[in-house]
């Protein structure tokens, strides 16, 4: 596969990211089909164990968010524009501090900017609680899975 094919499927891959954070858009299926796209141009061992894997992963992660409560913003209170930030320090968090910092960094994220929106510690902290239990730890699970699998195929394509 080519430098450039490389660098699409990375893009694809990192608009399904994003994708994760926007309502309506299927960030998981769309990392999915990335890395789908690079296993059928690669055709390797490895390239085909990292599909098992983000499909075993992706499977997963759809039937725990069955567990977990809806995703419904109006009662969260928090305005998209504040998800969506929280989420991308998720990202950012997640290549600062391998695993650990998407959790850091999204829940840190959120309870930052509410403390910039509303002013105050309490009301903050009442606000990042209120979303992580309403539509927070379902989006961060599927952002945490579609990250795992963003970062197998970064593994493998760099060792390759």
């Amino acid at each position: 596969m080519s430098v450039w094919q490389l660098v699409a499927v990375g893009l694809v891959m990192l608009l399904g990211l994003f994708g994760v954070l926007m309502p309506g858009i299927p960030g998981p299926l769309i990392v999915w089909a990335g890395v789908l796209w690079w296993a059928l141009t690669e055709q390797t061992s490895a390239a085909w164990t990292v599909l098992i894997a983000a499909t075993g992963v992706l499977l997963l992660n759809q039937a725990l968010k069955w567990l977990l409560p809806a995703r419904d913003l109006r009662i969260a209170g928090a305005p998209y524009r504040t998800l969506f930030l929280a989420g991308v320090a998720g990202i950012v968090g997640f290549f600062v501090l391998p695993v650990l910092g998407c959790v850091l960094g999204g829940v840190g994220g959120l309870y930052a900017l509410e403390r910039i929106r509303l002013g105050s510690h309490g009301d903050a902290w009442s606000s990042t609680r209120t979303v992580m239990r309403t539509i927070g730890l379902s989006v961060l699970l599927e952002l945490f899975a579609c990250l795992l699998i963003f970062g197998a195929w970064m593994g493998v394509v760099l060792a390759g």
